[in-house]
């Protein structure tokens, strides 16, 4: 598999693929920035907190949630760009990436929930991964650690569940938190989270906010995320995914510095088309 010729396109994109089984790096594209690399994961948050609220029966996910796409929080404005419609349940909200409705859930959390969510995740510390391909071992200063700050206020819980404020990750920690995700949907898969879940990724790259990434005919499940930079209103973008949708081997994370989560999944799109892992 050619991460570098995936980024023919987009030569500045980060892009990460991961052995499901195993949690090798199998393939990368800027791996030496990757790591170093710190930014607002935007809504890649969002089925990671999903699964994990769904399975300690924390979220119903057939609630309704009504979106009127001119959600502002702390004087954010965060509008939806999904087309209008009825109130998304759990599954609609992923494949639409609701910022409503993920608002709402936020609105569950309790004081300090959010970091323990997200810890057993690997989202939230160093990987190890530069390390495996000749690059310095874990624990090196060279591999950048996340930034979190734990919530304190219910607009506070938004802004970082929505990925916006208060939560910067690295490309490598991404790509680990998104393998343990495919790991408990594997392990789980007859459970209501594991369910709700994979279908709102398989529909996202179907026909949701991440449709670009099966636009070369790949199987995939996956979600997008786009965010701001601390120091600029430069928006970049990210593209998490699990491939093959119905039996993920690896997952796949690319990361563009400027742009939006459609342009990276349009970077995911060319690696897969040419991937053999895929049918």
């Amino acid at each position: 598999m050619s991460a570098n010729r995936a980024a023919q396109t987009a030569p500045e994109a980060r892009i990460l693929v991961l052995d499901v089984r195993t949690g090798r790096l199998l393939a990368d594209h800027g791996l030496g920035e990757a790591r170093r690399t710190l930014a607002a994961p935007g809504s890649t948050l969002k089925p990671i907190v999903l699964y994990s609220l769904i399975a300690a029966g924390r979220w119903n996910p057939e609630q309704r949630v009504a979106c009127d796409r001119k959600l502002v929080v702390a004087g954010r404005r965060l509008a939806c760009t999904h087309p209008l419609a009825p109130p998304f349940d759990a599954r609609e909200a992923l494949a639409w990436s609701c910022n409503s409705y993920f608002a709402q859930v936020a609105r569950t959390l309790r004081p300090g929930e959010l970091g323990e969510l997200l810890r057993p995740t690997g989202l939230l510390g160093i990987t190890g991964l530069a390390g495996r391909m000749g690059t310095p071992e874990q624990g090196s200063p060279m591999e950048a650690s996340a930034i979190f700050r734990e919530p304190m206020s219910p607009e506070a819980a938004q802004l970082a569940l929505l990925g916006v404020d208060g939560v910067r990750v690295t490309p490598l920690e991404l790509a680990v938190a998104y393998r343990w995700l495919a790991v408990q949907l594997a392990a789980h898969p007859e459970t209501t989270a594991a369910q709700v879940v994979n279908a709102g990724l398989a529909d996202s790259a179907s026909f949701g906010m991440a449709r670009q990434a099966s636009h070369s005919g790949a199987s995939v499940a996956g979600k997008t995320g786009t965010a701001e930079g601390t120091a600029s209103t430069q928006s970049h973008g990210w593209f998490a995914g699990l491939a093959p949708a119905n039996k993920p081997q690896v997952v796949v994370v690319v990361y563009l510095p400027a742009g939006h989560g459609a342009d990276a999944a349009g970077v995911a799109a060319e690696l897969l088309a040419h991937s053999p892992v895929m049918p």
